[in-house]
């Protein structure tokens, strides 16, 4: 086995445990509250605009990469993931401190909010693999292999920057102070 396969099947299996481990670490973290502790209801409309700033940059850099720009895509995209792993610190932090806000509205847009809240919370989950799986194939400059997964992978992933957006703005007049 060559040296780029030995790495791709390291990357595999760490992106297979990171892909596992990430949402039931969110899961169990999601159900403990820190007694005693300052609410952090500041960091909602927060980490709403990283999932917005991330929607924005990845739509860049895909203009980058078609426009030829291999530098700056690579830039935008590692930002990306930065922004979503500060997106993720950030959501944690807020809901061991805090508890669930309840969507308050009523008729056809409760539906529309759930059915936002439900895609964008499965597709949450799919998209730990798809980023991870396409940011190692460019790593390992299998850039055949990575534009395929890209094509999947970056309509997902601007869905639930987006939605992440959406749900912030339908849930939050209902957010205590």
């Amino acid at each position: 086995m060559d040296a780029i396969a030995q790495k791709e099947r390291k990357f595999n299996r760490l992106i297979t445990v990171v892909s596992i481990i990430v949402p039931l670490v969110v899961a169990i973290l999601f159900g403990i509250k820190i007694p005693n502790v300052e609410r952090l209801g500041f960091l909602p409309p927060i980490y709403a605009t990283i999932n917005g700033l991330t929607a924005v940059l990845l739509i860049v850099a895909v203009w980058a990469i078609k426009n030829g720009k291999q530098r700056l895509h690579q830039n935008l995209m590692t930002s990306c993931i930065a922004l979503s792993v500060l997106f993720l610190l950030m959501y944690i932090a807020y809901h061991m401190t805090s508890e669930s806000t309840s969507y308050g509205g009523e008729g056809i847009l409760r539906y529309v909010y759930f059915f936002i809240l439900i895609s964008h919370i499965f597709l949450s989950i799919v998209i730990i693999p798809l980023v991870l799986k396409t940011y190692a194939r460019a790593y390992l400059k299998k850039f055949e292999a990575h534009r395929k997964l890209a094509k999947i992978t970056f309509p997902i992933w601007l869905y639930v920057a987006i939605t992440g957006v959406i749900v912030y703005v339908m849930i939050s007049p209902y957010y205590v102070s």
